[in-house]
């Protein structure tokens, strides 16, 4: 059975019956309460009665002040109007019924016919005064009586209604009980099993909806919820399955990029580059064949560089394509990465392709920035697509290849100004020392042939020791260069490549040489290092021909610079003295070899001291 009332107009309904009730009992009680408070008063001011009734009777006969006995009698008189009229202030009233009222009308009927004989005029017998006192008394217990039996029964009739509470207490307690186990707990035992049936996974559950009120709604809003999540979750997943599915595909894009771009760097040749990238690609794309196309500076005829697949006919046929001529080789204005349908076999541009079984074909423009290098053609036998992300992947691998290709072009140009500069080296050092000592040689010989002639002996002599003192220094001249060219160093560390100079200028010279350390830096570059040591080669040069030294110190400090000093205890020169012969001690070369790697050279010399030579790294 549907109850169709919300759920808080039940319960306010149900308060509200409970609240009205406990008032009606509350106000009969206090009602009830009140009653027996005034008839207990009542009986109390009856009781009264007696005592003064017969106080008047003492005061009488006693002799008493006429003023004290009309006091007494006023007080009487006050009485039996407060048992009138009652009193609510205290409260003070009979518990009027036709009981009480006769017995009070006797009463009072008794007083009146009483109370003249308290006049201080009227004389009345001692003995019939007291008879009729005490009847009047007995009137006074009949009234205490009828009040007393009336406040018996209402204390009777509020024992009753405390019972009749009690009842009405428990079946109240039960009557909520069950309202709120029927409206309240059982709703919620069906959501809890809902609840839990969704939190199993069970997003078909759904719960009953048997009423209007706020369960109701919140049972109609739980199927909705259940309803939703169950749309959710199978739509979730679909979801989960698409983004899966392209998350592989990114990750399988991610790694023929990695593969690509790891082969690309340890590839070392143009045909090792060409056939690899053209293997790999063709097992990524999924493709039948793959041709890989490198055009002229003028982008007017395209070469293969490297296939995969390819039937050997098609590799002689399209070895050399003129742009246009072919649905390969795209021209530079139009290139871009499509698909194209191979079709007749009439069209002469797709003739090939279609003899050889191809269905269909994706030509993917190798870019430079935006110069076109050449193009990939990928060959299917079946009908090919081509979606934005396969379009990026293949536009990104050729990217790559180009840029791998133009490394190898940048290599081979590094190489190639590598090799100049070595020559252009090799010229300078052999015009300053050995080109120089030939031309000395020459006007030697020139001499000699003179004194020949003059048949000078002493002159032939001389010339001929100058000749021998010059054919030893070329020597010396060319032993040093070798010794200059051959020297690399094969590590971080330049201490070694030191050593192994000073060992081979002792060998040389017959001189002691020395190296000392100081500090720690980060290690220098091989270039400078490099260059470094020929600056230091080119000093030591020039102690061995010019200081006619006994010790060569070299020092280097690695902080907060790097600093070479090159020392000798030889002659040394004043330097205001004569300017120094640049030709001669070769300090241009090494001011040529230290700009290259932005150092500076200082030489600081005296007579018959020694010179030292300063190299310092500005970084």
């Amino acid at each position: 059975m549907k109850i169709y009332q919300r759920l808080s107009t039940k319960f306010f309904s149900i308060g509200l019956g409970l609240l009205i009730l406990a008032l009606l009992s509350i106000g009969l009680t206090m009602w009830i309460t009140r009653q027996l408070d005034g008839g207990a008063a009542a009986v109390n001011e009856a009781g009264r009665l007696r005592m003064q009734a017969w106080r008047l009777v003492s005061a009488r006969e006693s002799g008493r002040a006429p003023a004290d006995v009309t006091r007494m009698v006023a007080e009487f008189d006050n009485t039996m109007r407060l048992l009138r009229e009652g009193d609510p202030a205290r409260p003070l009233f009979v518990p009027w019924e036709e009981l009480t009222r006769s017995r009070f009308a006797e009463l009072d009927a008794s007083w009146l016919d009483l109370r003249p004989a308290w006049q201080p005029d009227v004389q009345v017998d001692s003995t019939e005064l007291i008879l009729r006192v005490d009847t009047f008394v007995s009137r006074v217990d009949g009234l205490v009586r009828a009040i007393e039996g009336t406040m018996a029964r209402l204390t009777a009739v509020l024992n009753l209604f405390q019972l009749i509470m009690m009842a009405l207490a428990v079946v109240a307690a039960i009557l909520m009980l069950y309202v709120g186990y029927l409206f309240v707990i059982q709703p919620l035992q069906r959501m809890r099993l809902g609840l839990q049936q969704v939190e199993a996974g069970d997003f078909s559950a759904r719960v009953a909806v048997e009423s209007a009120d706020e369960f109701g709604e919140l049972a109609a809003g739980f199927n909705h919820m259940a309803s939703t999540l169950q749309g959710l979750y199978e739509g979730l997943e679909r979801k989960v399955a698409e983004k899966t599915r392209d998350l592989e595909s990114k990750r399988a894009r991610l790694a023929a990029l990695y593969e690509v771009s790891n082969f690309l760097v340890s590839a070392h040749t143009l045909d090792e580059l060409a056939q690899g990238f053209a293997q790999k690609i063709r097992r990524f794309s999924g493709a039948d064949a793959v041709a890989v196309r490198w055009s002229d500076e003028a982008s007017q005829r395209y070469l293969m560089l490297a296939s995969d697949c390819l039937p050997e006919e098609l590799v002689k046929e399209e070895r050399c394509l003129e742009s246009g001529l072919c649905a390969c080789g795209q021209p530079q204005m139009s290139a871009r990465t499509r698909v194209i349908p191979i079709v007749s076999e009439e069209d002469h541009r797709l003739g090939n392709c279609v003899r050889a079984g191809y269905d269909s074909l994706v030509s993917v423009p190798i870019r430079l920035q935006q110069r076109v290098l050449g193009e990939v053609d990928l060959f299917y036998r079946q009908e090919a697509t081509l979606t934005t992300e396969d379009r990026d992947l293949y536009d990104a691998l050729t990217g790559h290849l180009a840029n791998a290709i133009e490394n190898l072009r940048t290599e081979a140009l590094v190489r190639e100004a590598a090799v100049s500069e070595e020559r252009t080296l090799l010229a300078r050092e052999l015009h300053d020392s050995i080109a120089q000592s030939l031309s000395f040689l020459k006007i030697q010989v020139s001499l000699l042939r003179s004194a020949m002639d003059k048949k000078d002996e002493s002159q032939i002599r001389s010339t001929l020791d100058e000749i021998d003192m010059g054919v030893r220094e070329s020597t010396n001249d060319v032993r040093e260069l070798l010794v200059h060219f051959r020297t690399r160093t094969d590590s971080d560390d330049i201490e070694q490549a030191l050593r192994t100079t000073l060992r081979k200028f002792e060998h040389q010279s017959g001189l002691q040489a020395r190296l000392e350390l100081h500090g720690h830096g980060v290690a220098l570059p091989s270039d400078v290092q490099l260059q470094v040591l020929h600056v230091v080669q080119e000093a030591l040069s020039n102690v061995r021909k010019h200081a006619q030294a006994s010790l060569v110190q070299v020092e280097v400090h690695r902080e907060p610079k790097w600093v070479f000093l090159v020392r000798d205890n030889g002659l040394g020169f004043d330097p205001a003295a004569r300017a120094l012969d640049e030709t001669h001690v070769g300090l241009q070369i090494m001011r040529e070899r230290a700009q290259r790697i932005g150092a500076s050279i200082e030489v600081n010399s005296q007579a018959g001291q020694g010179t030292e030579v300063r190299i310092e790294l500005n970084t």
